[in-house]
């Protein structure tokens, strides 16, 4: 699990990069526009693309976190044995609901890649993008799979209760 969360940091690293890049292509492009009377062609496409590869690679951080919103208004009377047994359960709907989109986005990027579709202003290949989201998809469904099986906190060892594992 701790292999699994140094992954999801990275992800998120990259991720963070990402938004960087984004960030400084808007502003060039802006003061481009309004100043120099210039402007960066395609800069639409290129932060819709990223920003999704962005959002992928954050989830598996997140979940590694336990970020994911919880609604534990109906289960607040409930035993702590009996949330923790909830909780995971909901780890392992999540792990089960990633895998299906990461075999679902392999699909769909797969289908990019043999229609060469491209996005329209740059002819930027699509499938590269799928390609980018399927690693985040399958490392968050790892995680969700190994706090059912592990414990919630399992592997982060950022937590107070690093490796304790909950019944």
């Amino acid at each position: 699990m701790k292999t699994l969360h140094t992954l999801a940091k990275l992800f998120a690293i990259l991720a963070g990069l990402l938004l960087t890049f984004i960030t400084l292509m808007t502003c060039w492009s802006v003061i481009g526009r309004n100043l120099l009377d210039t402007s960066l062609i395609g800069d639409f496409e290129l932060t819709g693309l990223a920003t999704g590869a962005a959002i992928a690679l954050f989830m598996p951080y997140c979940q590694a976190k336990r970020g994911n919103i919880i609604v534990d208004f109906f289960t607040t009377q409930l035993s702590e044995k009996n949330q923790t047994g909830l909780d995971r359960f909901g780890a392992l709907l999540l792990a089960l609901l990633f895998a299906l989109l990461a075999w679902r986005t392999t699909l769909g990027g797969l289908n990019s890649f043999e229609t060469h579709s491209e996005s329209q202003i740059l002819g930027f290949p699509e499938w590269t993008v799928y390609a980018a989201m399927v690693p985040p998809f399958a490392l968050t469904a790892l995680i969700g799979l190994g706090q059912m099986l592990f414990g919630l906190d399992a592997g982060d060892t950022d937590s107070p209760n690093t490796g304790e594992v909950h019944a």
